[in-house]
């Protein structure tokens, strides 16, 4: 198959000392993964000398793509000036000003370290502010790893070792359903917030139904309900101010991760001032990092952000307009093979589902088949494309990828699906 003895062999000495050899299980796929050693624009090589054209993107992060100039030289710049005071810097001022000039809810923000930090505040100042116990999140969507927001149908359906009384008052329903979340509210006095990815994307990809953010945000307006975006993926990615900006709806509190560092560790919570300033030292609900804030991923964020902005009227019509090429080309295969499969896509993102079905929501995402995607991509590992190792996962475009890496994606995956079809 692949040339993989070096990576074979750093994951027998890896499942020694690191549970099954993984630092995030999302990165395991089986016999074993490889091993990248290094990363430029869209590619990303590993220890066995191939070279991928990435379309994981550390799962989004790598929005300008890897190693990108302006960011990386913002960084070696602070490092040579430290990389940690824990006490403020001027670079965090001017990070949360830019995001109070580009995200519209964001009187004010906290910066954190993770996209769980972010939400997991985020619910934390929505509890404080309404003084209601209780939240709603969707099924598919992701907030993190931690109690409340892993809730499903019932604690055991994702994760051992959470406390039922943690996950309690947590309610989920399905998503691209207004209806049920508006008979919900109504009928439950003790729901403080909604939080929810406005754009699904740890289901494959999901689409909003026309109107039905709208919706959500009437919903909650008119009940005194916090509404959370978590834009850990969504956010910079659809559009400088994110999928608020992209479907015009303004939540009262919003989390971004992954895009705001092109690749370092840096989130943030943003939102109403009147909620903000909740936040401990001023106010009662208490949020503490040593690493907040950190100089070295601030000064990546500023640049990430500032580039962005330079030239928003050419990155974000280029990656949407690579996505809709790679998923013309894929639908086009599909068509050509006479294969039913589902590809959904929005700005610089898509997923191909292994289904006959429009997917809209997590039913319809699980329905995808996992052998069918197993044998797609290997094959298409075999001719050199990387996407997530994972069907429920989404495939992310950067700046960085060029028209090369588009025709051999498309001849790639028409090799692959002909291919897979002949097993079938």
């Amino acid at each position: 198959m692949l040339s993989n003895s070096n990576s074979k062999s750093l994951f027998e000495r890896a499942r020694q000392v690191i549970p099954l050899g993984v630092n995030s299980p999302v990165r395991f796929f089986d016999p074993f993964p490889f091993f990248a050693v290094s990363g430029k624009g869209s590619k990303m090589a590993t220890v066995d000398n191939e070279s991928f054209v990435d379309y994981c993107m550390g799962y989004g992060s790598l929005l300008l793509g890897h190693g990108y100039p302006a960011v990386t030289e913002s960084v070696k710049r602070q490092i040579e000036d430290g990389s940690l005071f824990c006490v403020p810097t001027e670079g965090e001022v001017r990070l949360a000003e830019l995001m109070s000039e580009i995200v519209e809810c964001a009187d004010m923000t906290r910066l954190v370290n993770t996209g769980l930090e972010a939400t997991m505040n985020a619910v934390r100042l929505a509890r404080a502010f309404t003084k209601k116990k209780k939240i709603v999140r969707f099924d598919g969507c992701y907030h993190g790893a931690y109690d409340y927001v892993l809730a499903a149908h019932g604690p055991t359906d994702i994760s051992e070792g959470l406390l039922s009384e943690a996950v309690s008052n947590t309610i989920v329903l399905p998503y691209n359903d207004s209806e049920r979340l508006e008979d919900q509210i109504k009928h439950d006095s003790d729901i403080g917030c909604v939080i929810m990815e406005p754009v699904p994307a740890n289901i494959g990809l999901v689409l909003p139904e026309r109107q039905y953010l709208n919706e959500v945000r009437r919903i909650t307006l008119q009940n005194d309900v916090v509404l959370i975006f978590d834009e850990v993926v969504t956010g910079f990615r659809l559009a400088l101010g994110g999928a608020a900006e992209f479907f015009g709806v303004k939540p009262d509190l919003a989390t971004f991760a992954k895009a705001l560092g092109n690749g370092f560790p840096i989130a943030a919570i943003a939102g109403r001032k009147e909620i903000m300033q909740q936040l401990s030292p001023n106010g009662k609900v208490y949020q503490a990092s040593t690493y907040a804030g950190n100089p070295i991923c601030v000064s990546a964020a500023i640049a990430t952000i500032k580039t962005l902005c330079d030239a928003k009227s050419e990155i974000y019509p280029k990656i949407a307009r690579t996505c809709d090429i790679i998923v013309h080309g894929i639908r086009d295969a599909l068509a050509d093979l006479k294969l039913g499969w589902t590809v959904n896509n929005i700005g610089s993102m898509f997923q191909t589902f292994f289904a006959n079905n429009k997917v809209t929501n997590a039913y319809g995402a699980n329905k995808s088949d996992p052998s069918i995607f197993r044998r797609v991509f290997f094959e298409l590992l075999k001719k050199g494309i990387f996407i997530p190792p994972s069907r429920l996962e989404t495939c992310f475009i950067s700046y960085s990828h060029s028209e090369d890496d588009v025709d051999k994606t498309i001849e790639s995956y028409h090799e692959a699906l002909r291919t897979v079809k002949l097993t079938l």
